[in-house]
């Protein structure tokens, strides 16, 4: 293996030229805008940013696209990036200034540079990239229309600013890119506007201002980011593309840097060339119905179709006939299983489930019947989809465990019953008592069971009368979850586990929760009751006696309303202990 140094800019040229190229083996881009962030703090202070992998190869090699513009292949040797490609994309799109495509968008990373940072590096701490919950997302919770007094508006600006100052990268925000001590990180590379521009910007009218030579030093320093020398490590071109394959798992494997279905899409595409392109193609197709789903677990469907089970670590000993196999019957299980989920159950998202895990086993049990359910079958399996999602079957422990374990079931021939019945020796019992509800909030499977139960009554918007759902447009429209009794009411008495208790979250569209803003129930139930009578309240369980609507009796509230919804959803899922199965 030979070595070899490039710096940034010597790299990005190579992807903008169509140079250095993408081997179908590797994963899609990414990486956030907070990653990229990162990088460049990284790079501009010169620590440490790890080496690239590259395959100099005259053999041809099935490749894909980088997520930003290439020209076409002038060159008879192809130069493959086996490792780097976050990194080098990321610093693609910002030093070309160029937009990346992520899952079919095109979407710009945007960044910007503090000219007036402090010389030592300040802790930044983030939200994990992967907490967000998919129903919170799916939802545009808004601020629930609760307007802060101006003392509380700016003291949190001032908190947030202070944080921001202290920062020399952040991604960016309209009102830091109105301040003048803040640029545009690509409109310095670019070269759009010279040092003179930013320092006018940012106020020096004279070079004898001090901050004139520290502004200069330090645009100029970001500049030199493009002369940051990567390290290369160059794989000889008589190795083979299998051989290539084995290396980048290897790589990956020892540094944790991929998931396992990452490394898993390396090696089925190294046996059956091309495969990435029908495998993307099936993914699209899945998103326009509805269902934008990972394409990891579309090649654990494969497995689990050509296999039995779910793991990757069989993929390496797969013929290719097994592969193809295993996904064309895998395409339809997962045909089968959107299918049932929207139709039979009322599921229109995968952010309604749990686990996306369920396709998988819904999909499986389809197959082994050959899609022909008796009446009384489909009924069951309905509900053991909504009990599973509702118990989060698939979220307690060791998913692939318990994924393997319902393969086996359906693979031995087993039915809803017993599927129920694995579920129930898990969680213990299948109804949904209040006292499970007592601390769940908007992260938990049972609220997103609740916003189905209540969808399933007619619940419907406050103001526009349209029917809850995840699908509307617009911001007045568009779906947010809505505290009965408001932050701002709350503030002084409740702690924010108690005011974000599922049983004090309703759904509503945008516009009425703005309407309502900060008003105390006792203040807006009756606006609500004047236009639409009660069924406002009583499709989503919402409690209506005066004597809870007060914050003296907001615990009172939550007590009855959880009470409420067990009802409801036990009725919705056709589940309390002693109810019969069907």
């Amino acid at each position: 293996m030979a070595k070899a140094e490039a710096t940034v800019e010597e790299l990005v040229s190579k992807i903008e030229r169509g140079e250095l190229r993408l081997p179908e083996m590797q994963r899609r881009y990414v990486w956030r805008s907070t990653r990229v962030r990162d990088l460049l703090d990284s790079l501009y202070r010169g620590y440490p940013s790890g080496a690239i992998l590259i395959w100099e190869t005259d053999e041809p090699v099935p490749q894909q696209a980088f997520a930003v513009g290439q020209q076409a292949n002038p060159y008879a040797k192809t130069q493959l990036l086996l490792d780097g490609q976050q990194r080098l994309t990321s610093l693609s799109a910002v030093i070309r200034g160029e937009p990346v495509r992520v899952n079919g968008r095109v979407r710009p990373i945007e960044l910007l540079f503090n000219l007036d940072h402090p010389d030592q590096l300040s802790v930044i701490s983030e939200v994990d990239d992967n907490s967000t919950d998919a129903l919170e997302d799916s939802c545009d919770t808004g601020d629930d229309g609760e307007e802060p007094t101006e003392e509380e508006q700016d003291a949190s600006e001032d908190e947030l600013q202070k944080r921001f100052d202290r920062m020399t990268f952040v991604v960016a925000t309209r009102k830091l890119e109105q301040l003048p001590q803040w640029v545009k990180v690509s409109a310095v590379f670019t070269g759009t506007h010279d040092n003179n521009y930013f320092l006018k910007r940012a106020g020096i009218t004279s070079l004898d201002d001090p901050r004139a030579e520290l502004y200069t030093q330090r645009l100029n320093r970001l500049r030199d980011i493009r002369k940051y020398i990567y390290r290369m490590d160059v794989l000889e071109r008589s190795l083979s593309y299998d051989e290539v394959t084995e290396i980048f798992v290897q790589v990956n494997s020892l540094g944790a840097k991929l998931r396992s279905s990452d490394l898993a899409l390396a090696q089925i595409t190294a046996k059956w060339r091309g495969s990435l392109q029908i495998f993307q193609a099936f993914q699209t197709r899945c998103t326009k119905d509805g269902f934008e789903i990972d394409l990891g677990l579309h090649l654990k469907n494969l497995v689990a179709h050509a296999t039995g089970q779910s793991r990757f670590l069989t993929v390496s000993n797969l013929a290719v006939e097994l592969l193809k196999a295993g996904w064309d019957n895998g395409c339809r299980g997962m045909e089968f299983a959107i299918n049932f989920l929207r139709s039979n159950a009322g599921i229109t998202s995968p952010a309604l489930l749990a686990s996306p895990f369920l396709l998988i086993s819904l999909g499986f049990y389809g197959a082994q019947r050959s899609y022909k359910l008796a009446a009384a079958e489909a009924k069951g399996l309905r509900r053991w989809i909504l009990l599973a999602n509702a118990k989060g079957r698939y979220s307690r422990g060791s998913s692939e465990t318990l994924l393997d374990q319902d393969l086996k079931i359906i693979r031995d021939g087993g039915g809803f019953q017993e599927l129920l019945d694995r579920l129930r020796t898990q969680v213990g019992r299948l109804d949904v008592t209040p006292e499970e509800l007592e601390g769940r909030n908007q992260r938990s499977a049972l609220f997103k069971t609740m916003f189905l139960a209540f969808q399933a009554a007619d619940a419907r918007d406050w103001h526009s009368n349209l029917v809850i759902a995840l699908s509307h447009v617009g911001n007045a429209h568009q779906l947010q979850f809505h505290h009965i009794f408001p932050k701002a009411v709350l503030k002084s008495t409740a702690t924010t586990r108690e005011t974000d208790d599922i049983a004090n979250l309703a759904f509503i569209s945008g516009k009425a929760n703005r309407k309502i803003s900060a008003k105390e129930p006792a203040l807006y139930f009756p606006e609500v009751r004047e236009a639409n009578g009660e069924q406002p309240f009583e499709s989503q369980c919402i409690p209506t006696d005066p004597k809870l609507l007060t914050v003296e009796r907001y615990k009172a509230f939550l007590v009855e309303r959880r009470r409420l919804i067990a009802e409801r959803l036990n009725t919705f899922l056709g589940s309390s202990e002693g109810t019969a199965s069907p």
